[in-house]
This record gives C-alpha cells, structure tokens and sequence, in this order.
C-alpha cells in the first residue's frame, strides 16, 4: 500500500473525504510547546527554578521535532512544507484576496512559520540556558537578547493564530480542531 493510500485509511466513523493528516508525535509536541511556552513566560521571573525546567524540556520537544522533520510521517517533514520565496508570497497574496489554494498539510504561508518558531524558540532556548553558564551569567545582552526573541516569537505566535483563523475561514476548515483529531477533509 502507498503512503498516501496508508495515510487515507479511515477511522470507523469517518467518512471517506477525511484524511489523518497530523500524525500523534506532531500533535503532542503542538500542544506541549504552547504550554510550555506559556508555562515559561509567565514563570520567567517569579519562578526561576520551573521556567528552567520548562526551559530544558522545550529545548527537548525541539530535537526530538527536528528530528521528526526529517523522517517522519509525511506531512511531519519539512521536505513536505517548505516552499520557495515566490510560492510563500503568492500564496500569502492570494490568501489576502481569500482565494488561496487549499492544502492538506501545512501551507507555504504555514510551513515558514513552523521553520521561522523553530529557529526563535531555539535561539530563546539557547539564550535561556547561556544565563545559566558562569560564562554569560549576568551578561545584559544575552538577557536582552532573551528578552527579545521572546517577544518576537509572541508576534509570530499572533501571526499564526491569525493565519490559522484565516485559512480555517477561507476554507470553511476547523484547522485547530484537526492539531487536535489530527484529521482533515482530503
């Protein structure tokens, strides 16, 4: 059997227009990252011991994520979502005039945001475990620049949020219900 055909298989109950598109490795790391990173943010200063902890367990979540775009299911892998500059900015502009083609799995717009959280919760990760080495304790700029990824990485998050509202809307799509099912209309 293909992949594609392994991948359509229904769950009783299902109807044949719906695929199982997320596999469980994608969803739990989804759904333990925005925990964690909530849990970190508002731990940051009041609860240092728990937000390092947290701290090293998204640092965890990341690799084993990395790891998963490489060999993973097929929607997982990044050869699977990442798109030329040209393709992510005309989708983005067709997205805006609400006729964006549909994607099963992630779109061009979603594939950059996925790779673009990636690389800023690494860089918060290693900044965050910097401060604790003798070698960068108390050193401004690496708390500054902590800081920074921080709320640079909260502008995306709202960036995807919106862009998930605006796809689940422009394709009549409850795309946040599927990261939780893991299912979606072929």
């Amino acid at each position: 059997m293909t992949e594609v055909a392994l991948e359509g298989r229904e769950r009783p109950g299902r109807s044949d227009d719906q695929i199982k598109v997320w596999d469980p490795l994608v969803r739990i790391f989804h759904w333990s990252l925005v925990a964690l990173f909530t849990f970190s943010f508002f731990t940051g200063d009041e609860w240092k011991s728990a937000h390092i902890l947290s701290g090293y367990a998204i640092g965890s979540l990341l690799v084993i994520r990395i790891l998963w775009g490489l060999v993973g299911t097929r929607h997982a892998r990044f050869g699977s979502f990442i798109y030329s500059p040209r393709t992510i900015m005309a989708f983005l502009k067709d997205s805006l005039s609400m006729k964006a083609r549909r994607y099963v799995g992630h779109n061009p717009a979603g594939g950059v945001m996925v790779i673009l959280l990636i690389a800023m919760i690494a860089g918060i990760v290693t900044t965050g475990y910097m401060m604790t080495t003798d070698t960068f304790w108390g050193i401004e700029w690496v708390e500054d620049m902590h800081k920074a990824l921080v709320y640079s990485t909260l502008g995306l998050i709202a960036l995807h949020i919106a862009g998930v509202v605006l796809a689940s809307l422009e394709h009549r799509e409850n795309l946040a219900r599927a990261m939780i099912t893991g299912w979606k209309r072929r």
